[in-house]
């Protein structure tokens, strides 16, 4: 096993040093290794580690686990569903997930203390060094941009949390996934689009009779003490082994959520489930955890001469649900398949294309999911929505399909189509149009 000591009397320069071991960072730290690349791959704490999330793996995220070999290590230290519970407005209705000639038809609960440290290993086990308990300080030898892009750097300069030493990590490309609060990403000079969607979220464990449930609850709708609908959303994932994963989100942008306090919004959807879920201060695991999620692509520039960002440091979270392992495990293969036309070409220019295929992939979703989290954003509109949709099951089913980004290639049925139309829509209206749109019905008030 080679060691931060070594590295630094070595002075070993890497093919590729990524900073970050969630999803993002370590997809990229497998695909790399596996194709033969030196890699290391930097986490600053130590694994297992706690990581707040909602613990729910879509069929997006098993395919990507699949793909790496990992699904039957998932399964077993994890929970199988067969779909999403949605509660809203008075009605209520489970979907499957739908049949999909890539994406498997179930999705996996498995709380982040279990699953990171199993991909990162893996990378590991696939030739990848991983340092765990080793913070990224700052850049090595960082050069401006000259096409606007992110900074250059030769690699990190690293601290060891235990001993406190510091070191220097050498590479010939840098991969940044530490997160939406990325240190290292605001030193290569990443911002993040103000006016688009910001989520945040807070989630707790308790322990219910209910754990291994085929379902994952959503709750479009969330009350104060007094029967008002407050903003946010609530979830209840079973995790299989005796509790469930409890949270609260909100999916919001231009600070309509400001000032909304997410302790408060988990108290209220904690009582309005209590009694059909057993929840209270008994079965209570500790005290919840939050943090924000930049969304869509909010956060850029995504590449430099030879630095690319990804997961959440990129800002790839989706706007229409909040899930952002999917899409970690996504750009984080992504980018691993740009590096290495990169370096087999030995030509830094491919970095290019990571760009390129960042908007094949997301831009058209992505601009779509912006105008929806706008639209909902307006209590009206979403109480007449949801309150209609929940009691029409078709319609429900396209719009899970729709917002779990499962539509299907192969084919054009309703899902697909209306996927389309939507496209076209947000294209043919400036994002802008929605705020004024929204300015109106807040007006009638």
């Amino acid at each position: 096993m080679t060691t931060l000591a070594e590295i630094n009397q070595k002075a070993i320069t890497f093919d590729v040093v990524i900073v970050g071991g969630g999803p993002s960072g370590s997809s990229c730290a497998y695909w790399l290794a596996e194709a033969g690349w030196s890699v290391c791959l930097i986490e600053k704490k130590d694994f297992p580690r706690e990581k707040t999330c909602g613990d729910g793996l879509t069929p997006r995220s098993v395919h990507q686990l699949a793909e790496m070999g990992l699904e039957s290590a998932v399964a077993k230290n994890g929970h199988k569903y067969n779909g999403l519970r949605a509660f809203g407005f008075g009605a209520s209705l489970e979907m499957n997930w739908p049949t999909h000639p890539v994406f498997p038809n179930y999705g996996y609960t498995i709380t982040r203390f279990n699953l990171d440290g199993l991909v990162a290993q893996h990378a590991q086990q696939h030739g990848a060094v991983l340092l765990n308990g080793v913070e990224a300080l700052s850049l090595l030898e960082p050069s401006e941009s000259a096409t606007g892009g992110l900074r250059g750097a030769k690699g990190v300069v690293v601290k060891d949390k235990d001993s406190g030493a510091t070191a220097e990590i050498r590479g010939r490309y840098l991969v940044v996934g530490d997160g939406q609060n990325s240190r290292i990403g605001r030193e290569l000079g990443t911002t993040r689009n103000k006016e688009w969607p910001m989520g945040m979220a807070l989630r707790g464990y308790y322990t219910s009779d209910r754990h291994d449930e085929p379902w994952i609850d959503s709750h479009l709708d969330i009350r104060d003490p007094n029967g008002n609908v407050v903003p946010g959303y609530g979830w209840i994932f079973p995790l299989g082994d005796g509790r469930v994963n409890v949270g609260v989100g909100l999916l919001s942008t231009g600070g309509a959520w400001k000032g909304v306090n997410t302790t408060k919004l988990q108290e209220y959807f904690v009582a309005q489930t209590a009694d059909a879920w057993g929840l209270n201060d008994e079965s209570c695991c500790g005290p919840a955890t939050g943090g924000r999620l930049p969304m869509g692509l909010a956060i850029g520039p995504h590449f430099g001469s030879n630095t690319l960002t990804i997961g959440d440091a990129a800002g790839t979270v989706n706007p229409f649900n909040g899930e952002g392992i999917a899409y970690g495990y996504e750009t984080g293969r992504l980018a691993a398949g740009v590096i290495g036309e990169a370096l087999s070409s030995n030509n830094a220019s491919a970095l290019r294309l990571y760009d390129e295929r960042l908007d094949a992939a997301y831009a058209d979703y992505y601009k779509v999911a912006r105008a929806f989290v706008r639209i909902i954003s307006e209590p009206k509109i979403l109480s007449a929505c949801v309150g209609l949709g929940l009691r029409v099951e078709p319609l429900m089913t396209q719009l899970l399909d729709i917002m779990a980004n499962l539509m299907r290639n192969d084919q054009k049925g309703p899902s697909e189509l209306g996927y389309r139309a939507l496209v076209r829509l947000a294209d043919a209206i400036p994002e802008k149009a929605y705020d004024l749109l929204l300015g109106d019905l807040k007006s009638e008030d």
